[in-house]
């Protein structure tokens, strides 16, 4: 019988306090589990940007499964987003998963990796992220850029002035 560990995530604490991401997620993942005969190991929640692997949890889940002891060879999760939004860095993370024998799945969107085909497939869905992380970097840069030109300060009114907000919005 498979074991799975479930590893839901987002991106900031506003979300996992306020939001229903975190709860949604473990619904799917466990209806999904208990549809296909799946035993549920460990857990794990985490709030921290799927930019870089250097996050609290996924550090302790990889001690956990570097253990001789944990007998988990799945770690689920619902989109591969949810996993990384950095391509390399998550190849390096699943050929890392591989040696310890533990399949890394995306239940919405699932690929078995034995099929070469299926690469090309991990690789849009690993992409596409990383690119959305990158446009809204420079969407938000250019858009300080444009506020800081038309002569708007962006953030905190220096010692002296006074925050206000014209008629028609601006600062």
């Amino acid at each position: 019988m498979k074991k799975a560990d479930l590893y839901i995530r987002v991106s900031t604490d506003e979300q996992a306090d306020k939001g229903y991401s975190q709860r949604d997620q473990e619904e799917r993942l466990r209806r999904y589990c208990e549809n296909n005969s799946i035993v549920v190991g460990q857990v794990i929640y985490e709030d921290y940007s799927a930019k870089t692997f250097n996050r609290p949890e996924w550090i302790k889940l990889l001690d956990t499964l570097k253990k001789k002891s944990s007998r988990t060879n799945l770690l689920l999760f619902t989109k591969w987003d949810r996993f990384s939004r950095n391509a390399g860095d998550a190849y390096q993370m699943i050929n890392m998963l591989k040696k310890l024998h533990v399949d890394p799945q995306a239940i919405e969107q699932p690929l078995d990796l034995s099929i070469p085909e299926n690469k090309m497939m991990l690789a849009i869905y690993l992409a596409a992220p990383e690119v959305e992380n990158d446009r809204r970097a420079l969407n938000t840069y250019y858009g300080m850029r444009r506020a800081r030109k038309e002569g708007r300060l962006m953030g905190r009114a220096p010692y002296g002035y006074v925050n206000k907000i014209t008629e028609n919005g601006k600062k």
